[in-house]
């Protein structure tokens, strides 16, 4: 069943790759029910893979295998807050090592253009400090980084 709110996500042919990688590598994160075509369409053929339903952390999606015609930009992205260094490693090296490229300030892209957001939890505590002075010091500390150094925001946090 199709949950009442679903973010689609359009894809040129790879929504199963995609949704396929998104379940391997994020908690709470499944494939369900893949839709194959019942006639031939714009970008495919009876039979091909028209839409994938998954979920990504706990998020109902729909892969969309559109065609080439759309592709994601930043303007759309997942963010994903993480407990420690060693899960916002693991999530970065994933979609980075997986074809994907890395961007400025916790962001990331996939190898499809999806853009996520890696952020440590320790980094939002850090940048709504009540001080100020420490909320600048770890934001002008994430503004030189591409994916999050923790122990390097708790330092600017603190002044050191």
């Amino acid at each position: 069943m199709i949950s009442k709110n679903t973010i689609c996500l359009w894809y040129d042919g790879t929504a199963l790759e995609a949704a396929t990688f998104y379940a391997r590598t994020f908690a709470d994160s499944a494939v369900g029910t893949v839709l194959r075509a019942p006639g031939d369409f714009p970008s495919g053929r009876q039979g091909d893979v028209l839409t994938v339903q998954f979920t990504v952390l706990g998020l109902p999606c729909l892969g969309l295998n559109g065609g080439p015609a759309f592709q994601h930009s930043e303007a759309f992205s997942f963010q994903v807050a993480t407990d420690d260094q060693e899960e916002t490693d693991r999530l970065w090296n994933a979609i980075v090592g997986n074809g994907g490229q890395e961007s400025a300030c916790g962001w990331c892209k996939d190898k499809w253009g999806l853009s996520w957001q890696i952020t440590p939890r320790a980094l939002t505590e850090a940048i709504t400090d009540p001080d100020p002075a420490a909320a600048q010091r770890a934001f002008n500390a994430m503004m030189a980084m591409g994916k999050i150094d923790i122990a390097a925001i708790e330092a600017a946090r603190r002044g050191g």
